[in-house]
């Protein structure tokens, strides 16, 4: 298990928090992003995807970490850079996950006993593999 699994597992275990606030706590302290105690509250709402099975929270923490990396101002200033980067990691995630939305996901990896802890984790693995290719791309 790679050292941000292990904050992800910690975070989600240990800390019981959701999917898309275990995602974003365990890639504050990963990758260095600053993002501070209050405004992780932000994330609380996209756990079940948004109570209501749609997007993943995952994915969704996934994306809001890959636009505190690349953006510096406005994400509609810089589209052209950011659009193929999130595109990107929506791709990895619906490839890696075999798709995006709770209602797709749940079947296929939530537990009675770990709950979306599988889910999470792969959702952390979808984050770095595309962290790692944009790195190799430049």
């Amino acid at each position: 298990m790679s050292e941000f699994e292990e904050l992800v597992c910690h975070y989600y275990k240990d800390e019981n928090y959701n999917c898309a606030e275990t995602i974003i706590h365990a890639a504050n302290d990963y990758y260095h992003l600053d993002i501070n105690e209050e405004d992780m509250k932000l994330f609380g709402g996209f756990g079940g995807g948004m109570f209501s099975g749609m997007t993943c929270g995952a994915l969704v923490a996934d994306v809001a970490v890959i636009s505190k990396m690349i953006v510096q101002r406005s994400a509609k200033e810089e589209k052209e850079s950011i659009r193929p980067k999130i595109q990107e990691m929506v791709r990895t995630f619906r490839k890696h996950m075999e798709g995006t939305t709770c209602v797709e996901l749940k079947p296929k990896y939530h537990t009675k006993e770990e709950g979306c802890f599988k889910t999470i984790l792969m959702g952390a693995q979808a984050l770095e593999m595309t962290i790692n290719k944009l790195k190799e791309n430049g």
